[in-house]
């Protein structure tokens, strides 16, 4: 069907002037002025062929015409307002990104700043769940496709485990290595960190955020690649998140095993050191998780490709 319209400014500038009853004041919404304000309205009543206002010396009165025609045009102006809007949120789409706590905070957030200049529409949502570790009573991952709808975006997980979510694309991150850890400040001193077996006289730092035993690493583990015996593998505190397993190693509480990709920042500025190099595979690995329905949209593989550029430059 054809529609019959006058210029849509003329029906911005008499929403504008029926709300104020001014032509001034509508003039200064608008930032023109009162002149191109009767103007426009002059220019509607002749395409209309009626009068939308009365004027009087104390200033306007909306005919019943415009009376009629203003609660439309208003309801019609807003239709406008949301379709425009409703596109300009799918132009800024919303990634809603979930991810363990030390992953979150000690390896995404530091690199987000370049994503985020290569990708300014796209408006990134974080949260820092435990749960994106296998083996928690629940499990964490993208709830599906909301594409489009302001409130939520597009769901896409972090995971730290096993890889296996049924019903979901998977895409393998990074398989980490476990090392050891520690302030620089205990390769000096009364008893010197010079040689594994020196590792009888240190504070040993147990790192519990893999809630499965079996997964976690394992001190009595890295002693045995270094050969050596003697030392309590079980001594030492206790700690169920990562960050706080490496606080206490940053702050020259003990030695820590840590997943090297979560500490190259603090290696690179000498606030830790790696005495020996033996490293261990870990029994988890990261991997981007999403619902098989969104998996293929243009936010989700630029995010990957990201991802995964950002970790290759290691």
């Amino acid at each position: 069907m054809p529609y019959r319209l006058p210029p849509l400014s003329t029906l911005r500038t008499f929403d504008a002037a029926a709300r104020h009853l001014s032509f001034k004041r509508a003039a200064e919404e608008l930032c023109v002025t009162p002149a191109a304000v009767s103007q426009q309205v002059k220019t509607l009543e002749t395409h209309l062929g009626v009068a939308l206002f009365l004027r009087h010396q104390k200033g306007l009165q909306l005919t019943e015409a415009g009376l009629a025609m203003h609660p439309k045009i208003r309801e019609g102006l807003d239709c406008f307002s949301a379709g425009i809007e409703a596109t300009r949120l799918d132009g800024q789409l919303a990634l809603n990104l979930s991810a363990p706590p030390s992953f979150a905070t000690r390896w995404l957030v530091p690199r987000l700043p370049r994503f985020s200049s290569a990708h300014p529409e796209v408006a990134i949502r974080i949260s820092s769940l435990r749960d994106n570790i296998d083996g928690q009573q629940g499990l964490t991952v993208p709830a599906g496709a909301t594409a489009g709808k302001r409130s939520e975006g597009i769901d896409v997980a972090i995971r730290f485990g096993t890889g296996q979510y049924p019903g979901y694309q998977v895409r393998k991150i990074v398989a980490p290595e476990f090392v050891m850890v520690c302030s620089p400040r205990l390769l000096e001193g009364t008893s010197p960190l010079l040689q594994p077996e020196d590792l009888r006289h240190q504070t040993l730092i147990h790192d519990e955020s893999i809630p499965l035993v079996d997964m976690r690493p394992s001190w009595d583990e890295w002693l045995k690649l270094a050969n050596v015996s003697g030392v309590d593998s079980e001594r030492g505190p206790r700690f169920s998140n990562s960050l706080m397993a490496l606080e206490a190693a940053l702050e020259g509480q003990g030695v820590a095993l840590a997943l090297k990709p979560l500490i190259e920042a603090d290696l690179a500025a000498g606030r830790l050191v790696i005495p020996f190099a033996i490293s261990m595979p870990s029994a988890y690995v990261y991997f981007l998780v999403t619902a098989k329905s969104v998996a293929e949209k243009s936010i989700v593989l630029a995010f990957e490709q990201w991802l995964q550029a950002e970790i290759n430059a290691r």
